[in-house]
Order: structure tokens, then sequence, then C-alpha cells
């Protein structure tokens, strides 16, 4: 279920109400807008679905705000929730993290997967949580995202995965990596198959992942502003001694140069796929099985 967001939904509406009765403090906490600065209260943010009002800009969600957003409610339904990283080279303090990002995140890992509906269709998402180690790539990660597709194979389903991650995880070292060839061969296979794979680039979309699955979609779609890529721009300046044309591997750079398909507003997403979804013979009925 996607719960969470419901959740903090109501908590922000009541207390806004609590508010206009004179029973509540006097303001919401506020956030403020990265890209213009703006002052922006938390229930206004949440309707908005974390999107400036003043600029537009697309500020961070989490994996349960991202499916609430698209999915039809409560058509949610997770898999291997409990999967968790073994820490498999000992690296020096990274299970302690881990463990304390599942207590602060209620995460068990930096991917939310399962079956959800769209308009009454059956699809297959993924999404990367960048609060969970910026959305890096482990064993985790890859084994969930290959069972995905799988099954999506097995039950004729649409896939689509939502990326936000800093790359492969670096305290997996050349396990995280193999992930980029593992994740790969899967939609490979998925795609020979005939399978439809929508991938969905945000805010950031980097390294490993954009360098493997992320890049592989049927349909390439991107959030506004993401910053899309393998090295980031300062490591490419550093790297070539050269300055780097403006808005370099955002998104709208990346559409003028055909990368992606198309640039989609949040508030847009939602409808969007559902589009593409019935342009691909997939609208109306709702298809394949939560099993």
């Amino acid at each position: 279920m996607i719960a969470p967001f419901g959740k903090r939904r109501e908590r922000l509406l009541q207390l806004r109400e609590l508010r206009r009765a004179g029973e509540g403090p006097a303001s919401l906490p506020q956030q403020t807008c990265p890209a213009c600065e703006h002052e922006l209260a938390q229930d206004e943010l949440v309707h908005n679905l974390h999107v400036c009002p003043h600029c537009g800009h697309h500020l961070r969600i989490g994996a349960h705000d991202r499916l609430a957003s698209v999915l039809d409610a409560g058509s949610f339904r997770e898999f291997e929730a409990k999967m968790a990283s073994s820490d498999p080279l000992g690296f020096p303090d990274y299970a302690e993290k881990v463990r304390t990002l599942r207590k602060n995140t209620g995460l068990s890992d930096a991917l939310v997967c399962g079956w959800g509906s769209i308009d009454g269709t059956r699809v297959a998402v993924a999404v990367l949580d960048t609060s969970f180690l910026m959305g890096s790539m482990g064993a985790v990660v890859g084994e969930k995202l290959t069972r995905l597709i799988e099954r999506a194979g097995k039950k004729k389903c649409p896939l689509i995965v939502f990326s936000a991650s800093g790359g492969a995880r670096m305290q997996e070292g050349i396990i995280s990596l193999m992930q980029m060839a593992k994740t790969s061969a899967a939609i490979e296979r998925f795609s020979g198959a005939g399978g439809l794979f929508i991938s969905v680039m945000t805010n950031p979309a980097m390294g490993g992942v954009t360098a493997s699955f992320a890049s592989l979609g049927d349909i390439m779609l991107a959030e506004p502003g993401a910053l899309i890529g393998f090295a980031g721009p300062r490591v490419i300046e550093q790297t070539i001694g050269e300055s780097l044309p403006k808005g370099f591997q955002r998104a709208e750079f990346q559409l003028s140069h055909g990368f992606i398909d198309a640039v989609v507003p949040r508030g847009r997403m939602r409808a969007q796929l559902s589009r593409l979804l019935m342009l691909h013979g997939f609208g109306g009925v709702a298809r394949g099985s939560q099993k």
C-alpha cells in the first residue's frame, strides 16, 4: 500500500484546518526552494506534488510519494520489501549506516517495487529513493529490479522504472558494478519478448544507473531540470579543461540531443503514462496478476 504519503497528507490537512480554526500552530513547517529561494509551506508543497509554485522547480520526493502521484489509489502491492544488504565486502561503517537508514527512512534499501495500476491498467513499477544512500545501486537494488523485470515478462505487463540515483554503490565495489550487466541483461530479455519498458529519469539520474537499465527504455521520459548523465559536469570540466554549455546534462539538453523522448512535468506524468500505455494497447482493462 502507499499509506505513508496518504497519512502525511492527511496529517498536514488536519494541521491546516486546526490553524484556520485558531487551535493549531500559527504556521506549518516551511521549506526553501533551492532554485528561487521562496519559502514554501509543506501542506501546499504536498498538494503541488513538491513542485515550487513560483518557479516550477521539481524538488526531490520519496519513493512512496512518487508512487502515490502516478498510481491508482490503493493499487500498489509491494514485494521483496524486506530484502536487505548483507554488507558483502565488510566495508567500514557500512552495516551501521544501512541500519540507521532503514530506521530513519522505513525502507529496506534504495528501491521500492511491485504491482500497481494506472487508470485501471496493471503495471510493474519500481522507484529509486535518494534518501537511501542517494538511491545508489547495490546488490539488493539489482536483485529486486531484476525480479520485477522477470515477473513483468511472465505476466506480459508493462514496466515503468523511475530512476533517481547517484550511481553504483561504492560500498559494495565490484558487486554493485555487476548489477549494471545483470539488470541490462534482464531488460534485454524482457524487450526481446515484446515487453514495454518506460524509463523515467528524475533528478539526479547519474553513474551506473544511467549507464545501464535507465537508458534502455523503449520510451525515455524525464522530469524538468533533471540532471542526467554518467560523470557529473564538474568532473567532466576538470577532465577536459573546458567550460561546458549552459544546462549541460539537464533534461532539456538531453531532449534537444535526442537522448530522451520527452520532458514531462510531475503534475502531468500520470496522464502521460496513461496515454502511452493506451497507445501501446494496454489501456482500458487491467492486465496481469498481483501474484
